[in-house]
């Protein structure tokens, strides 16, 4: 009989030795005599017990981890083929307790399924949204998305349905598709996990995007770092072109959908989607001027919807589901789930998708295991490198845009990284400006000088020089970048390094003593 084995081909981990130990396993099984199907599923997000395999046995799928190549003669003897015990057995999968605590919505498939097999989509719902959204009219799709409160997950949060009402709404021949897949951001890897490990949830959002709005023509904008998700995008595009989901006449209803990867710039700043645009043009990646709005006037002057990787990727499961479905999830205006990315010192780094409401300090603790050093959690950034720093006395607040606005943070793309109390926050706040300065595309100059100053006064400050007056000058700094700049990069540069400077005073104001001393 054979068995199955299932060992992720996720490129976190690849990094871990995955593809090592699939040799080994199947060179393993060769040399016994027995019958195996080494089956590349996605991660399940558990990234410190990567590699992590599954064995099919009658009672589900029996999980073993972190497994390197010298375990693998061990797993043998002791039978695990058979899902028999062993120092790394972990049990049934579905019974972890990371995994039984969360509410996958638009991960649903991701660990379960082959990525590129469009049959294994098909057999867990995939395709489900899309048939559905056949036999709508534009109108009611874009109605539908509305009524489910999703909202942009790529930071600014600006409620999906409103965008594609906008492009739905204009007269134009041409319209586009553009997905952000530009994952920049500090501690996140939610586009990655979906692009390389569920790949046709991706596409299907994006088709159903283009059927609401009446665009023909769509394009993911990939990180240039993500050599496998590219890989796994335009491996899923030829088999759903050849399977009629994407093409001239999809599945035989007279909609058309065309979709390319184009390798991103590997600037920052193009995460932007108006630098986005102008990259995607093939023109250098310079923030536009606003208005036009990209949703009148974008891609090649023509309207445009420009969403995140995550948010296309769950407009699938509310086709599916139904727009009520999704919006039973969540709190306030928060509505639905958000991948949540645990990086940083953390002890159990890795993706929760959960509804809104959960608390930081419940994802740190209860997730996350506490700090990977044992020391206390100090300090938190949420929402990529221009997202606040957070201390203790808010790690209760509830994960909600609203309530983030009002203790002056981001959500953003739901990255968090955590820090323990050897953290030193006025280079945290040096860093911001660094990255910035960096990364800015130079368009405006509160950002382009803005930037290359505050590293400067900040390093006085570690210096210990006028302490007191370069922390003013910082402060005035900082309220010219946040009212002056152009985008979110130089206007949200503020966010980490006041944040660091209210929250933690005296990791700045003790510089000035200890110099003297």
């Amino acid at each position: 009989m054979t068995t199955k084995v299932y060992i992720p081909r996720d490129s976190s981990a690849l990094s871990m030795g995955a593809e090592k130990v699939a040799f080994a396993i199947a060179l393993e099984a060769k040399k016994r005599g027995l019958e195996v199907e080494i089956i590349r599923n996605g991660s399940r997000g558990l990234y410190w017990l990567e590699t992590m395999l599954e064995i099919a046995t009658d009672k589900g799928r029996m999980a073993y981890g972190p497994v390197k190549v010298k375990d693998v003669v061990s797993l043998f003897d002791a039978d695990f083929l058979n899902g028999q015990a062993h120092a790394l057995s972990l049990g049934l999968t579905e019974e972890l307790d990371w995994l039984k605590k969360q509410q996958r919505l638009t991960f649903a498939r991701v660990g379960i399924t082959d990525p590129i097999s469009l049959d294994d989509y098909i057999a867990h719902d995939g395709y489900n949204g899309l048939k559905n959204a056949l036999k709508m009219s534009g109108a009611d799709i874009v109605q539908t998305v509305t009524d489910s409160g999703l909202r942009g997950r790529g930071g600014a949060a600006f409620p999906t349905g409103i965008k594609w009402k906008t492009v739905l709404g204009c007269e134009s021949e041409i319209k586009y598709i553009v997905c952000n897949a530009d994952e920049g951001d500090s501690g996140t890897f939610s586009d990655r996990m979906i692009m390389e490990n569920d790949p046709y949830v991706l596409i299907e959002g994006m088709t159903i995007a283009g059927i609401a709005v009446g665009a023909t023509q769509g394009y993911i904008y990939l990180r240039s770092e993500y050599p496998h998700a590219l890989v796994a995008l335009n491996t899923a595009i030829e088999i759903a072109k050849e399977a009629g989901y994407l093409g001239d006449n999809i599945l035989n209803r007279g909609k058309a959908f065309h979709l390319e990867v184009r390798r991103a710039a590997g600037a920052y700043v193009c995460g932007e989607e108006t630098s986005l645009l102008e990259s995607l043009e093939g023109k250098r990646g310079l923030v536009r001027f606003k208005p036009p709005l990209p949703a009148i006037e974008g891609l090649f002057g023509k309207p445009t919807v420009v969403n995140n990787v995550i948010s296309l990727a769950t407009v699938p499961i509310i086709l599916d589901k139904g727009a009520q479905f999704y919006a039973d999830y969540g709190m306030g205006r928060s509505r639905g789930t958000l991948p949540i990315q645990l990086a940083g010192n953390i002890k159990h780094g890795g993706l929760v998708e959960l509804a809104f409401g959960i608390t930081l300090r419940e994802l740190l603790y209860d997730f996350g295991g506490g700090s990977a050093t044992g020391k206390p959690i100090r300090a938190v950034q949420v929402g990529g490198p221009l997202g606040a720093f957070l201390p203790e006395s808010q790690f209760d607040t509830p994960l909600d845009y609203e309530e983030f606005g009002k203790i002056w943070a981001v959500l953003g793309h739901g990255g968090i990284v955590a820090f323990d109390d050897t953290v030193d926050m006025a280079k945290m706040a040096r860093y911001a400006f660094e990255f910035c300065a960096i990364e800015s595309c130079g368009k405006c100059t509160p950002c382009r000088i803005g930037a290359v100053r505050g590293a400067e006064v900040v390093d006085k400050i570690i210096a210990g020089k006028d302490v007191t007056k370069n922390i003013k000058l910082v402060r005035d700094l900082s309220d010219t970048m946040l009212n002056g700049s152009l985008c979110a990069l130089g206007g949200m540069t503020p966010y980490p390094v006041l944040s660091a400077m209210n929250h933690f005073p005296e990791d700045f104001e003790l510089k000035q003593a200890k110099a003297a001393a």
